[in-house]
């Protein structure tokens, strides 16, 4: 399995994504999580000892499903990454997220 290297944006921009976001949707609606395979999202290396580096928008309320404590990053399209997604730093899990009435959470 990949490692992942992860990189954080600045606390001001990430401010700025949680604002935005909370005008277009109410901040106690619920995302519904779905595990995707990292293979379907992440460009690996054909090596899988190197480490893919991704760049993290900020830590979300969200919590992995998988591990129950850890808060999920979002992880935005880049270099690496053929889809945006939330990410589990603990267990490397990789999610897709929407509302309740199906609508994608992470289109902007």
């Amino acid at each position: 399995m990949s490692e992942y290297v992860l990189d954080a944006l600045s606390e001001e921009l990430s401010q700025q994504a949680h604002a935005s976001r909370r005008q277009r949707h109410s901040t106690d609606e619920k995302l519904v999580l779905s595990e995707l395979h990292s293979s379907a999202v992440v460009d690996h290396l054909d090596d899988d000892d190197v480490p893919v580096e991704l760049t993290t928008f900020g830590t979300l309320r969200e919590t992995c499903p998988n591990c129950g404590h850890a808060h999920l990053k979002l992880v935005l399209r880049q270099r690496a990454v053929r889809v945006a997604h939330l990410f589990c730093a603990e267990c490397q899990g990789c999610f897709d997220a929407r509302y309740s009435n199906g609508a994608p959470a992470l289109t902007i």
